[in-house]
C-alpha cells in the first residue's frame, strides 16, 4: 500500500547538528536536533551498522549513564546485595543464594538492596528461572536508597518464566515525601502468562512525594509479558526512563481498562529504542491502548507501537493515548494498527483532555479557561507559553488509510466540583485554549496528519526563535524549567 501522507519539507539541520548526531555513541549521543533529514538518519543508520558489538564492560560503563534531567546525586550504594544461583535455584523452584541467604533478612530489608542473577546455566545457556523473584518487604528511612534488578552479565538477558496469577515485580514506597529513591532493572525478562491480578507486570507502586522529593525508575534491556498492565506507575513526583526494551502484552481479563503500559499523573517518561504489542483485547470491545501515558513531560525516541493483539483480536483503541496538558517530544515513532474486530477509534494518538492526572502544582498554567489568558491569532508566535507537543518523523502502516494520525482535543471551561474531571470541552473556543501540537514529516498510510480539532500545524515554517523546539534537550529544559526541575 503506498503511503498517503508524502514527505512534506523537513526542518533544515546545520552541519554541527548533523555531526552531533552520527559521532555520538550511548546515551549522550541521543539527538540534540530534529534528524528529519534523510541523508541524516541514512548517515546515523551507517555508522550503527559498522559499530561493532559493546563488550559486557563497555555496556557496564553505558549502564552508568542518565537522562541529563535526572539527579542521580545522593544515592548511596544498596545495604544488600545477593547473588542468585542459576542452576540450583532451577532444581529448587526458587532462588538459591550464593554467600548471604535471603533467609537472613526475615523477609525485610533496610538501605535499599541490589540482586545480581546468574546469567547463564551450566552449559552456557541463558538462564530461565522458573518462577517470578522474590522480593522483600521495605523498611527504614528510604532516602537515598536504590532497588536494582539486574544479570550477573550486562547485556545478557535472564528470563523469568511462572504461570502464577500474581507473578509480578514490584516497589512498594508510600507517602515518600521529599526522599530520593531510586529503581533499576536491567537486562531482565518476565514472561507471566497468568498474571491475572490487578497489577501489572512491573508495578512501580510508590505514591506521592513533594519536591525536592523524586522517584526515578530505569529499565534498559529488558523485555516484559503479563499483567494487567506490563508496565504500571502511579501518579507522583516520578522520572520513568526505558531504553531497549520490549512491553510485550498483558494479560488481565478487565475489556476496557487495560493496557500494555499505564504512566499517570507523574513527572516524566522518557522511551528510547522501545517497542509495544500485544495487548489484550476481549472479545468484541474497544479494549485498552498499548501506551496510556500521563505524565507531564513525555519524549519518545525510536518507537514502535503495534496493535498486534495477545489471545485476543487487535484492540480497536488508539495505540497511545496521552494527556495533551504538559508536553511531548516524539521523533521516529512508528505506528503500526492491525484490523480490529470493530471500528477502530479514529486517531493513533489521541490528546485528551477530559481528565487532569497528576498533581496540579506540577502545571505552570491552567489547563482550563482563564481570564488571564486567550491565544493569539497566531499561535506559532506563542511557543513557549503553551503546552506544546512536537512529533518529527512519523511513520504510519495501517491495514487501511487512516482519517488521521494525530487528534488533539479542545480543553474546557472548570472542572466539575470535586473531581478532575474537566468539563466544557465542547463549549470552549480556539481563545481559550493553550495548548498547541506539531508534526513534521509525517508518512504513511493516513489522508491527514492531524484531526481538524485543536491548534495544530504539519510542517509549519517555524518563525525566528522558535528552533528550540526541534532540539531534544532544549524542549525537555523548557519543559521542567517552568516547573523547577
Amino acid at each position: 500500500m503506498k503511503p498517503a501522507i508524502s514527505r512534506m519539507a523537513r526542518p533544515a539541520l546545520s552541519l554541527a547538528c548533523i555531526l552531533s548526531i552520527i559521532g555520538c555513541g550511548g546515551l549522550g549521543g541521543q539527538s540534540r536536533a530534529n534528524d528529519g533529514v534523510g541523508a541524516v538518519k541514512q548517515a546515523a543508520a551507517q555508522v550503527a551498522e559498522a559499530t561493532p558489538p559493546l563488550t559486557p564492560t563497555q555496556i557496564a560503563a553505558n549502564d552508568r549513564l542518565y537522562p541529563f534531567y535526572m539527579p542521580m546525586g545522593g544515592l548511596r550504594a544498596p545495604a544488600v546485595k545477593l547473588f542468585i544461583r542459576c542452576d540450583a535455584s532451577r532444581a529448587a523452584g526458587r532462588e538459591v543464594y550464593r554467600g548471604m541467604d535471603a533467609a537472613q533478612l526475615y523477609g525485610r530489608v533496610e538501605g535499599g538492596y541490589e540482586f545480581v542473577y546468574e546469567a547463564l546455566d551450566g552449559e552456557g545457556r541463558p538462564c530461565v528461572y522458573p518462577f517470578a523473584p522474590w522480593q522483600p518487604d521495605i523498611v527504614g528511612d528510604l532516602n537515598g536508597t536504590q532497588f536494582i534488578l539486574r544479570s550477573s552479565i550486562p547485556g545478557q538477558r535472564v528470563t523469568f518464566r511462572s504461570p502464577s496469577e500474581w507473578a509480578h515485580v514490584s516497589l512498594r514506597g508510600f507517602d515518600i515525601g521529599q526522599k530520593r529513591i531510586h529503581f533499576e532493572m536491567r537486562d531482565i525478562a518476565l514472561d507471566f502468562p497468568g498474571s491475572v491480578q490487578p497489577m501489572g507486570a512491573v508495578h512501580l507502586e510508590t505514591f506521592g512525594g513533594s519536591r525536592p522529593g523524586l522517584f526515578s525508575a530505569v529499565i534498559r534491556r529488558s523485555s516484559i509479558f503479563g499483567g494487567k498492565n506490563g508496565i504500571f506507575v502511579p501518579g507522583g513526583q516520578t522520572m520513568l526512563y526505558v531504553e531497549d526494551s520490549s512491553i510485550d502484552g498483558n494479560v488481565g481479563i478487565n475489556a476496557d481498562q487495560e493496557h500494555g503500559t499505564y504512566i499517570n499523573g507523574t513527572l516524566v517518561s522518557h522511551f528510547r529504542n522501545v517497542s509495544w504489542r500485544g495487548q489484550r483485547g476481549a472479545g468484541n470491545v474497544a479494549s485498552g491502548h498499548q501506551l496510556k501515558d500521563k505524565a507531564y513531560l513525555r519524549v519518545y525516541e525510536n518507537l514502535t507501537v503495534s496493535n498486534a493483539p495477545n489471545g485476543g483480536p487487535p484492540s480497536a483503541m488508539p495505540l497511545i493515548d496521552a494527556s495533551e496538558f504538559g508536553f511531548t517530544w516524539s521523533n521516529n515513532l512508528q505506528l503500526r494498527r492491525m484490523r480490529p474486530l470493530q471500528d477502530p477509534r479514529d486517531a493513533l494518538v489521541d490528546m485528551r483532555t477530559e481528565i487532569l492526572y497528576g498533581d496540579p502544582a506540577n502545571y505552570p498554567w491552567s489547563v482550563v479557561r482563564t481570564p488571564e489568558w486567550r491565544m493569539p491569532a497566531t499561535p506559532l508566535d506563542v511557543l513557549a507559553k503553551v503546552y506544546l507537543s512536537v512529533f518529527l518523523n512519523t511513520s504510519v502502516a495501517s491495514y487501511r488509510t487512516e482519517p488521521y494520525v494525530f487528534a488533539q482535543r479542545p480543553q474546557g471551561l472548570g472542572y466539575l466540583p470535586g473531581t478532575n474531571h474537566v468539563v466544557g470541552n465542547e463549549l470552549s473556543t480556539r481563545a481559550d485554549w493553550r495548548a498547541v501540537a506539531l508534526a513534521f514529516n509525517t508518512s504513511g498510510t493516513a489522508g491527514h496528519v492531524f484531526s481538524r480539532e485543536g491548534l495544530t500545524f504539519a510542517d509549519p515554517k517555524l518563525p525566528q526563535g522558535a528552533e528550540w523546539v526541534l532540539d531534544r534537550d532544549a524542549f525537555i529544559r523548557h519543559a521542567l524549567g517552568l516547573i523547577g526541575r
